[in-house]
């Protein structure tokens, strides 16, 4: 049998605890770690010896931190750059984690809601407190903007709030499902693959073959795809707590 699901089991592979708790260092963790250090290396070697006309890795870097930087500058303006780390660094964390993934026998820890929904909190928790430090109380007009006729406002105020709260559910549960069900499907595609292979309709395996060579192909896409969505609409929260639109 061929689980397509058994490939998102998080493994201790150190085991250890604290105070009752199991902190053991997983796979999951084991994933984290490398796409964080591969996004510090990658930086590392695009700023480590910058030329006029820039090398490979040079034109990699540049072209990430050009992409990031025109994303905000189109979704909140100049004023939301000063948040170009933070926004540069959550990109390069989800797109190395879901590419990491890709890889043979890999983990792809944004498969997994805990991971996603924790990154999709930190956004809203950040981005509130951002209102709050930028408008004090007046930003609570997000949700009965100005003008706004009296008898709308019983209707409007709370679904706006439902809006603003439900923010970090949609945020990670699109990230989530996505990954999950890529993977599962190329995982199933692959099983079609082995046991055909085994049996006397073995060139009928090059079908399922050539089909999960293309879902690979589209799975890197959307690896992209949606590391840029969740961080698109990570700047369009910042733009909400910066402009109150």
């Amino acid at each position: 049998m061929i689980d397509p699901l058994h490939q998102f089991m998080i493994s201790p592979l150190i085991q250890l605890s604290l105070a009752g708790y199991d902190i053991s260092f997983t796979n999951s963790s084991l994933f984290m770690v490398l796409a964080t250090l591969s996004s510090i290396l990658l930086m590392i070697a695009a700023t480590r010896s910058p030329q006029l006309i820039p090398g490979r890795m040079q034109f990699i870097g540049e072209s990430v931190h050009r992409f990031v930087g025109q994303m905000i500058r189109e979704n909140i303006g100049e004023e939301g750059m000063p948040y170009l780390p933070y926004v540069m660094s959550l990109f390069l964390f989800i797109l190395m984690g879901n590419c990491l993934g890709m890889i043979p026998y890999g983990f792809t820890f944004t498969s997994h809601i805990i991971v996603t929904f924790t990154l999709a909190m930190i956004v809203f928790v950040g981005v509130t407190i951002l209102g709050f430090v930028k408008h004090g109380t007046h930003f609570l007009r997000l949700f009965c903007p100005e003008g706004t006729p009296l008898y709308i406002i019983p209707l409007l105020v709370p679904v706006e709030i439902m809006s603003y709260f439900t923010r970090p559910v949609s945020l990670s549960v699109r990230l989530f499902a996505n990954m999950m069900a890529g993977h599962a499907m190329l995982k199933i595609f692959a099983g079609f693959v082995i046991i055909l292979a085994g049996t006397n309709l073995f060139p009928v395996a090059a079908l399922p073959f050539v089909v999960n060579l293309a879902v690979v192909g589209f799975e890197f896409l959307v690896a992209f795809l949606q590391a840029y969505v969740f961080t698109v609409l990570t700047c369009i929260y910042l733009n909400d707590a910066i402009h109150l639109h």
